[in-house]
């Protein structure tokens, strides 16, 4: 494995899991959204996607790397060039969980974050969890042409399934 893709939803573990993995066997990895939304001296700002396309395929000239991310069309030329793509499906209840958890340890300074953590992010990120489910169907329709590639994993003490 030299170019992992791990795909999952808002509270999934896709941050833990791809840090895990790049410990594990040595290869960068990339938030997504920290491309979505580059960091400028000015603050953040939202790259358009043929932007962020632009950014995938200059760390990809770069040779192994491993991306985390939500499901967004601007993504979806990694699900090519990568040869394994996770799917962390988490269960629900866990999600739920994580997202109010991480909300509790981001305003108490215990987690960092890239984005304002406040209760309008908190009712977004309850919404996108939700929009991901009414959307699952389609989104396992989508994966379906990368069977031959794809783990899905549904808890990261799992990770020994996946070698080097």
């Amino acid at each position: 494995m030299k170019k992992i893709l791990i795909l999952g939803i808002v509270a999934s573990g896709k941050t833990t899991l791809a840090k895990e993995i790049s410990q594990k066997i040595n290869i960068p990895w990339y938030e997504l959204d920290t491309i979505v939304h580059h960091e400028t001296p000015h603050g953040r700002n939202k790259l358009t996607p043929d932007e962020q396309i632009a950014v995938i395929e200059d760390i990809d000239r770069l040779g192994a790397w491993i991306f985390e991310g939500t499901d967004r069309e601007s993504y979806r030329c990694l699900w090519d060039m990568a040869d394994t793509i996770i799917f962390f499906d988490t269960p629900l209840w866990r999600r739920k969980t994580r997202i109010f958890l991480r909300f509790i340890k981001q305003n108490l300074g215990i987690e960092k974050c890239h984005y304002t953590s406040d209760v309008q992010m908190l009712r977004m990120m309850y919404k996108w969890r939700k929009d991901f489910e009414r959307n699952r169907v389609e989104f396992e329709k989508r994966l379906q042409p990368y069977h031959h590639k794809l783990i899905i994993l549904t808890d990261n003490k799992k990770l020994e399934l996946i070698h080097p």
